[in-house]
């Protein structure tokens, strides 16, 4: 088992690349055993307070092997309102639940609720179920690890 260390803004060109795919609740843990997508055990052993994001790179303490950050694809809600109105107001309420949420112009995405899907449903607005890539916003504030 291989165990992951530290972020890295670029793998070294000699370096063994993976690719990790996690679903928006583990991109936020700092201790895991994973898979890579290639078969590899891993053991990601970060900061506390760090978040992945889709496309950056976490390394061995050597750099010898990188795994890229990707976005598995999970259970999803995906709302859309009648106006731009009805979205900002579902934003609004989801934002009060501290519900992690996903904007877009068009659309809202969270993950599969179904409590959360009545409450949309009875606002007026179109909840469908997906399976799809899940990047919720970070917040408010930089993420940054704490000692």
């Amino acid at each position: 088992m291989l165990t992951l260390t530290q972020r890295c803004s670029e793998p070294l060109a000699a370096a063994r690349c993976l690719h990790l795919a996690l679903t928006a609740e583990e991109r936020c843990r700092s201790r895991l055993y994973c898979q890579s997508e290639e078969g590899q055990a891993l053991y990601l052993k970060l900061s506390r307070g760090t978040i992945l994001r889709p496309g950056e790179f976490v390394a061995t303490d050597d750099g010898t092997v990188v795994a890229k950050i990707l976005a598995k694809p999970e259970p999803t809600l995906r709302v859309k309102g009648a106006d731009a109105l009805s979205l900002l107001q579902a934003a609004y309420h989801l934002g009060n639940r501290h519900v992690p949420l996903e904007i877009h112009a068009s659309h809202l995405r969270l993950a599969a609720d179904p409590v959360l899907q009545t409450l949309l449903e009875q606002r007026g607005l179109t909840v469908t179920f997906e399976i799809a890539a899940f990047c919720p916003e970070s917040g408010a504030y930089p993420s940054h690890a704490h000692g």
